[in-house]
């Protein structure tokens, strides 16, 4: 396809992928002659995946610059997955205690769950159990057991749901998009549960 229907196609102007193929966020098409290039499906799911990450995720172009590459780098869809993930967390200003991380470590360890000893999850977990220390309001190893046990077939329904993706950057894209628009879904189920704990039984 050339460029007005790619756009046509993927909801950006021509102007817009002009500028995210200057800027590496989208890889070249198939030059044609000096003027003009041929792309196809590949761009189309790029963008897709760009819009994700930007109007979903709110991530900075050059943040979205990185994550697009380190999925077109990787060499398998966990790890397309985890280079979406990774960049979906938040950053860790004051760095968690040693004690909040052996916790962390520990939990893993318990549930046998694999996670990359860089994953930036694990420090971001960390400095949450330390901020929840801090005001008073510790979270013991039975409750984070409990959450670890709840959301263990959760994440193996979603996973396998993007699995079926046989496009890394397709599943990189549901990924995200996934993560983000459920976190509502999860926390508002989480708070009904919680009204419901502690309404009156009835008789």
């Amino acid at each position: 396809m050339r460029l007005a229907e790619l756009a046509a196609r993927s909801g950006f102007s021509n102007a817009t992928i002009k500028y995210y193929l200057r800027a590496g966020l989208l890889h070249p098409g198939e030059a044609q002659s000096t003027t003009w290039a041929e792309y196809d499906d590949s761009h189309v799911r790029r963008l897709r995946l760009v819009r994700a990450l930007t109007e979903v995720a709110g991530m900075s172009l050059e943040t979205v610059r990185q994550v697009v590459l380190a999925v077109e780098e990787a060499g398998s869809e966990h790890e397309a997955r985890g280079a979406a993930q990774w960049a979906l967390s938040r950053e860790v200003t004051d760095e968690p205690t040693a004690s909040s991380l052996v916790r962390v470590d520990g939990l893993l360890a318990r549930h046998g769950w694999t996670v990359h000893a860089d994953s930036p999850h694990r420090r971001v977990l960390a400095a949450a159990l330390d901020t929840v220390e801090q005001l008073g309001l510790p979270a013991t190893d039975e409750l984070l057991d409990s959450y670890a046990q709840a959301l263990r077939p959760v994440a193996e329904l979603e996973v396998s749901r993007v699995a079926e993706a046989e496009d890394t950057t397709v599943a990189a894209e549901r990924l995200v998009v996934g993560t983000l628009l459920y976190e509502p879904v999860l926390t508002t189920l989480r708070r009904m549960a919680h009204e419901a704990a502690s309404a009156p039984v009835r008789e």
